[in-house]
């Protein structure tokens, strides 16, 4: 089990690794593992939800903890990346409808796991490539 501390201290290292400048935070009533807050480029997370994700995918692409949690950490700094590169119109959100929302939604999530990717150590790729999997089969059954 990784406690709060643990988990701060591998998104510091990642974020000094990457030179990237993302603020973080625990919030324990996060209702996922992790989050990206794209108003005030802050990561939140939730150990309680971490840990119940690692046990989950863990046994499924064979990593430490630390490198599961790494996993995740690269797909939030995938959202800032995409939205720091890409100009999302979030108008669509609010005044378009499902179709278009779906679309948008779609197109946000595909670029921050294909920039998180670009992060993510070599030889960590595969498992990066498994979990990104294994998170659309968990979606489709949400």
């Amino acid at each position: 089990m990784l406690y709060i501390r643990d988990i701060e201290k591998i998104i510091e290292n990642t974020l000094q690794e990457h030179k990237l400048t993302v603020d973080y935070e625990f919030n324990n009533n996060l209702p996922a593992p992790m989050s990206f807050n794209v108003s005030n480029t802050t990561i939140k997370f939730n150990y309680l939800q971490i840990n119940g994700y690692l046990a989950n995918i863990n046994f499924k692409i064979k990593e430490t903890d630390e490198d599961c949690v790494r996993l995740m950490l690269y797909h939030q700094l995938g959202y800032y990346l995409a939205f720091r590169n890409n100009k999302h119109d979030l108008r669509v959100l609010k005044y378009f409808g499902d179709e278009k929302k779906a679309q948008l939604l779609a197109n946000i999530e595909s670029k921050a796991w294909d920039y998180g990717r670009t992060l993510v150590p070599e030889k960590l790729v595969n498992s990066y490539d498994k979990v990104r999997e294994l998170d659309k089969m968990l979606l489709k059954n949400y």
